[in-house]
């Protein structure tokens, strides 16, 4: 098990495998399709991006007494496209379910970035991960605003490295 607190630098990206067992603590942000497309759009944003963590997820709305609802990931290959500006501007690891395109790939090994899976299913587990949530961006996009989230020992898997690998049966 690694643990990994953010912001993410290139040296820790490198000591990263296919299929290594990662505990995330830390803030993390979250984004899905709608605030990828503003945040590609909007390069004068105000939100450093240098060695951040996106993770794929449009929280449900919270039961009373609880600060965030089920918070699973969402399928990543919407984001393939709109997640290489963003890898361009210092993300550095994204979470979500799901293989990933070939262009995203390489990109993602142009960048130096890492692309992690959390289990689908699991979102009241994951949500039992976060400690706090905070609309940082876009609140008029609900469950789609871009959340800074504390997390602490956030379960994930690296499904693809920097060195080309993946866990994915068929990717080489």
């Amino acid at each position: 098990m690694i643990r990994i607190t953010p912001p993410i630098d290139n040296a820790t990206i490198k000591q990263l495998h296919a299929g290594d067992k990662v505990l995330l603590s830390g803030t993390i942000l979250t984004a899905r399709d709608q605030a990828h497309i503003r945040l590609v759009k909007d390069q004068a944003t105000d939100l450093d991006l240098k060695g951040a963590v996106i993770y794929y997820v449009g929280p449900t709305p919270a039961r009373p007494g609880e600060i965030i609802g089920a918070s699973g990931p969402t399928s990543s290959y919407r984001m393939d496209s709109l997640s290489v500006p963003l890898m361009e501007r210092g993300v550095k690891m994204m979470i979500g379910k799901g293989n990933r395109s070939k262009a995203f790939r390489n990109a993602m090994i142009e960048n130096n970035a890492v692309y992690m899976i959390a289990t689908g299913g699991a979102g009241a587990l994951l949500s039992s991960k976060i400690k706090s949530v905070r609309v940082i961006k876009y609140e008029d996009l609900g469950t789609e605003a871009v959340h800074a989230l504390e997390v602490e020992d956030f379960p994930c898997f690296v499904a693809y490295d920097v060195h080309g690998k993946s866990i994915f049966k068929g990717d080489v």
